[in-house]
């Protein structure tokens, strides 16, 4: 009896969080199903069995990246996951438009039914952000659990054949025509400590906002040490799991 009443608070407490018509999808049995969230302009697509309805929540549930206030127009959504951050930022600012970088393939092919409602507003690239342009490949899904939500990659040997391209921030910014990014949000699972490590002077200036999500605990070494020397003339702030850096006034001026 006891189990019974806790069962029914539990999934009395979802449809106060979620709302009736995400509740039952949530607890019905379909493998993929949709959300609605007032947070996101169309309805959301998530696997059954995996870290998405984590990621929705920690996007739309306990909106982490409500700390992102400066109006952007071009933002570059790297470590995109499927795509719910994105979503999020193009229904808060529907003036912008977005570049979604995502190299897991599984995650990658929701993100892109996730983007496809906002039209010519998203692009959506299967590749993975890095100092420099080259190919990389997917590590060992065995970081945090090896969810759907934590997928490193890793430096390949010649021989290796599963390999995607790998890009720099400017060669995103490039490839979408911007002179900037107003927003950089990151969230590559340690690989941060790469892309802030070498190299960085070529773009930095070029970047208003960022929401960067660090990790110390990856074969890439301690990516808030890197960072935070990278991000000096940045004001920097914490909201959940994520650090947000502004461009401090005196930098701006």
């Amino acid at each position: 009896m006891l189990r019974f009443f806790h069962r029914v608070r539990s999934h009395a407490q979802t449809i106060a969080t979620y709302g009736l018509k995400n509740w039952l999808a949530i607890v019905g049995g379909r493998p993929v199903f949709r959300l609605r969230s007032r947070l996101a302009q169309y309805p959301l697509e998530v696997r059954r069995g995996t870290t998405d309805f984590s990621v929705y929540r920690q996007v739309f549930v306990m909106q982490e990246y409500a700390c992102c206030e400066n109006d952007p127009e071009f933002i570059l959504d790297c470590g995109a996951n499927v795509g719910y951050t994105s979503a999020y930022l193009l229904t808060r600012f529907p003036k912008a438009e977005l570049m979604a970088v995502e190299p897991d393939p599984g995650n990658f092919e929701l993100l892109v039914r996730n983007l496809a409602p906002y039209g010519n507003r998203a692009r959506a690239i299967r590749g993975a952000v890095w100092s420099h342009s080259t190919r990389l490949g997917l590590a060992a899904p065995d970081y945090r659990g090896g969810g759907e939500y934590a997928r490193q990659v890793k430096e390949c040997g010649p021989d290796e054949t599963e390999t995607f391209p790998a890009f720099g921030i400017d060669d995103l910014l490039s490839a979408a025509g911007r002179d900037r990014v107003d927003l950089l949000k990151m969230d590559i699972e340690g690989a941060e400590a790469v892309v802030f490590g070498h190299g960085h002077e070529a773009w930095i200036n070029r970047v208003g906002a960022m929401a960067v999500e660090l990790h110390d605990d990856t074969t890439f070494g301690p990516a808030t040490e890197v960072v935070t020397r990278a991000t000096r003339e940045f004001l920097a702030t914490r909201s959940g799991e994520l650090t947000h850096y502004r461009r401090s006034v005196t930098a701006e001026s």
